[in-house]
């Protein structure tokens, strides 16, 4: 399934529209997506006021630089993993000291992946405080736009429905 511009945008405006209405703010950090996620929320006027910032950490040096994501889970688990966006969500709150933070880290393709990780293998996490943090992984079809747009859409919905819920 493709996830149109406009299915984008109707994502992105229903959380903005959620953070306004709750007065909370949200952070980014974003591996695969490479700030698409952040991007989406930013396309709408006045979106400062509910997005507080977001990180790109694309290499393995930037996740732990920007985001104090651990050498032992990068090693231990590889880029695309559980412990890692679970400690991406953790940096990104303390980077920006927003209430909610979403992070994704995935193989969009069409190389990288293998038995394991195979492309379209994408890990999320969303909370706001580590007891708090949600992670799922997800296997998308497609390829690398694809891929994309789907891990961006579904970010997107799962923080909305978080928000509402916390």
């Amino acid at each position: 399934m493709l996830a149109s511009d406009q299915e984008l945008e109707e994502a992105g405006n229903r959380l903005g529209e959620r953070l306004l209405r709750t007065g909370r703010t949200v952070a980014t950090a974003e591996s695969c997506t490479g700030g698409w996620v952040a991007k989406v929320l930013t396309d709408r006027a006045g979106s400062s006021v509910y997005v507080l910032g977001g990180l790109v950490t694309y290499s393995n040096e930037a996740k732990q630089g920007l985001l104090g994501v651990t050498r032992k889970s990068l090693d231990e688990h590889g880029a695309v993993s559980e412990p890692v966006v679970r400690e991406m969500v953790a940096g990104a709150l303390v980077a920006t000291d927003a209430d909610v933070a979403v992070a994704i880290s995935g193989v969009a393709g069409p190389g990288g992946g293998n038995k394991d990780k195979p492309v379209g293998t994408v890990w999320f996490a969303w909370g706001s405080s580590p007891a708090s943090t949600v992670a799922v992984v997800k296997h998308f079809d497609g390829d690398r736009d694809q891929v994309r747009r789907q891990a961006v859409l579904f970010a997107l919905q799962e923080v909305n429905d978080f928000v509402g819920e916390v």
